[in-house]
């Protein structure tokens, strides 16, 4: 089939990270992708490749018309009203917002995770995870294949890329003021980020948790298994990229942590970096660019009768963003070509 591909969003980092996810899978040409971001984007130049720059077109009134597959790496409330028109168009909407994530009718795909989810596509929308629910889901599911997992706790140290540019830029420039004695402002956090670390990514909820902790658990159990408990704190952290998580999963049987880490070394995008010694663990400044999820600091959780805890570690906007939205994409045209 002839594929005609938009990014909405081209812009932003995780924008990017499709245009350059999609280069190196070579699924298209340069002349069968479009860059679309807001007015004041228009005109200005992206990378899709080694050698080919994309001019941004605006998204105001962008005409969806030919397109077969629309990337959205937008927020929310644009993703709502400007995916529908991509549908309405005859649009594959892969959306990387949190619009759609838990709607009934549209799938949430975690490639290697829940393929088959891609068959239950009922509006023409497709959901990609949080970054967060994607690096859980991934280490998640090899341990719910072999014993039923119960409940999780989860600790994440989110990077401010996660806001995108504007909250890097924020970050960057309360440091560099620091230095120089200048009172950190603040627009895009709740409190300093620069030297600090903030228990709070999303809004409060009534019961005293997060949008992002209570969305957590929602795309976790529609991912792995409808029946997990999950709780989480998140954290924000002053780091750029890679994101990171302390976890502890409680079983419904005996699973240890040495067959725990056997089930990841067999699974396909994670690496298991465990040498129990100084050095011998994977950080996310050491994660940037890379595919993998890294697990580190594996061990039995004494303080439950089946138990396993661990550190995990990607790149937020590669394996959590960009990545994984450019595997959906490869899979719907798998799935057409088998029609």
């Amino acid at each position: 089939m002839s594929v005609k591909i938009a990014v909405v969003g081209a812009t932003g980092s995780v924008g990017r990270e499709i245009l350059v996810c999609l280069a190196e899978a070579d699924i298209v040409a340069a002349d069968a992708v479009v860059a679309v971001a807001s007015d004041r984007s228009v005109g200005s130049q992206v990378s899709f490749g080694e050698d080919d720059d994309l001019t941004v077109q605006a998204l105001t009134g962008f005409d969806f018309k030919g397109i077969t597959h629309a990337f959205f790496a937008v927020d929310s409330k644009t993703a709502a009203k400007e995916a529908k028109k991509a549908v309405e168009a005859g649009a594959i909407v892969i959306d990387c917002s949190d619009a759609f994530r838990l709607e009934p009718g549209v799938p949430l795909v975690v490639p290697g995770v829940n393929d088959a989810a891609l068959g239950q596509m009922k509006k023409n929308i497709v959901a990609t995870p949080s970054a967060l629910a994607i690096m859980l889901a991934c280490v998640l599911k090899p341990l719910q294949e072999h014993v039923p997992i119960k409940r999780v706790v989860v600790s994440s140290y989110q990077p401010v890329s996660g806001l995108g540019r504007l909250a890097m830029d924020e970050l960057f420039s309360q440091t560099r003021g620091i230095y120089v004695n200048d009172q950190p402002t603040k627009e895009h956090f709740p409190k300093q980020i620069a030297f600090n670390v903030i228990p709070q990514v999303g809004e409060f909820q009534g019961d005293g948790y997060t949008t992002d902790e209570a969305a957590l658990a929602g795309e976790t159990r529609k991912l792995v298994g409808p029946d997990i408990l999950l709780t989480a704190t998140c954290v924000r952290v002053p780091v750029f990229i890679g994101q990171a998580a302390a976890v502890t999963v409680e079983f419904d049987s005996a699973l240890t942590a040495t067959a725990a880490r056997e089930f990841w070394r067999k699974t396909p995008g994670l690496s298991v970096i465990d040498h129990r010694t100084t050095e011998g663990y994977v950080t996310p400044v050491e994660s940037a660019g890379d595919d993998h999820v890294f697990i580190s600091r594996v061990r039995d959780d004494k303080s439950v009768p089946h138990g396993v805890s661990f550190w995990c570690v990607t790149d937020n906007t590669r394996k959590g963003g960009g990545l994984n939205a450019v595997q959906i994409l490869e899979g719907l045209l798998k799935a057409k070509g088998k029609k």
